[in-house]
């Protein structure tokens, strides 16, 4: 059977990044109208069961109200708490199920939890938060499409590895370390930032940040990504990372932290990260690891915090590849 989950984020494009820049809010109305478009689009090409995560506004209960479809598609049956961990455990429930694809509805943070439990599971990524490098503007259609064809086997070439970012929390004195059990994880971007705490989570501060690491720096990324594209202007060798240490004594560059927001941070210091390559920050006094734009992990006094560069993270759908290889092969004629 051709199955495929969907994972929408309620809360994906709501965070206080609403009140200290200019994010736009995304309607949950409007994600709904996503989910009925990407059910059509799965249905096109041949899917036949399809899981929904469920969510305190009722998206996928919302979508498939009226909508005339032939295949089957439910809410996952999974305990919902309402939380950003409802992701992570969905991604991992639709993965035991066997699921030939998981389609997401939010932004860096959201993907960075789908990513946490979806283990080999290919993603296909909507862009619904705030920071979108990871996750992709396309139409719910088009990616419906593409990870209906992934998920039937006809496309599975359209599937690549996107890096991640390995992190270790290390106690004072702790110098071992299980390389394959990372504390935590980041698609885009691992930050130290000078807070005690997590409090409000989202990154608007880049004053605060001491050191930086970063899975790609592509010109015109918004976020924390924007300072490593605008220090080397995307020049540096495929399939590698970036390192920033952040400092006033540094080069002052100008970038897009959030959206609407550009600030200046000074850059002391940057080398390129090789595959497998790790950061090591040790931190005499108290900080916070921030992963893809939020605060998430407090460092206490004394702790040092390993980041390493790792190239073999989520499998991820180029939609567009998907499609022309289904055309070819002449899945649309007739």
């Amino acid at each position: 059977m051709i199955t495929v989950g969907i994972i929408a984020n309620p809360a994906s494009g709501k965070d206080i990044r609403r009140l200290v820049a200019h994010g736009s809010v995304f309607d949950n109305e409007e994600k709904v109208s996503i989910v009925k478009r990407v059910l059509l689009g799965l249905e096109a090409v041949g899917v036949q069961h399809v899981w929904i995560m469920p969510d305190r506004f009722g998206i996928g209960l919302k979508a498939l109200d009226n909508l005339p479809l032939q295949i089957k598609a439910t809410l996952l049956d999974m305990p919902a708490w309402f939380m950003p961990d409802d992701s992570r455990r969905a991604a991992q429930l639709l993965a035991e199920r066997g699921v030939g694809c998981i389609v997401t509805l939010g932004g860096d943070g959201t993907n960075r939890l789908v990513a946490k439990g979806c283990g080999d599971v290919a993603l296909m990524p909507i862009s619904t938060g705030t920071n979108n490098v990871f996750p992709m503007m396309i139409e719910a259609t088009t990616a419906g499409l593409a990870a209906g064809l992934v998920a039937s086997g006809r496309a599975d070439a359209a599937v690549s590895r996107a890096p991640r970012i390995d992190v270790y929390r290390l106690a004072a004195g702790q110098s071992d370390f299980t390389p394959d059990a990372p504390d935590d994880i980041a698609l885009v971007d691992a930050a130290i930032y000078n807070e005690r705490f997590v409090a409000a989570r989202a990154i608007w501060d880049s004053g605060r940040i001491t050191d930086l690491v970063l899975t790609r720096a592509e010109p015109g990324n918004i976020g924390l990504s924007s300072i490593g594209a605008n220090v080397l202007a995307g020049n540096y060798p495929p399939g590698h990372g970036l390192y920033l240490q952040l400092d006033t004594s540094g080069i002052p560059v100008r970038a897009p932290v959030a959206p609407g927001l550009m600030q200046t941070v000074h850059v002391a210091a940057h080398c390129v990260l090789a595959p497998g390559e790790m950061v090591r920050v040790y931190r005499a006094q108290p900080a916070v690891l921030a992963f893809d734009g939020e605060r998430e992990l407090e460092l206490r006094a004394g702790e040092t915090a390993l980041l390493r560069f790792n190239p073999h993270g989520p499998r991820v759908i180029d939609p567009r590849r998907a499609i022309a290889l289904a055309a070819a092969s002449g899945v649309f004629i007739g």
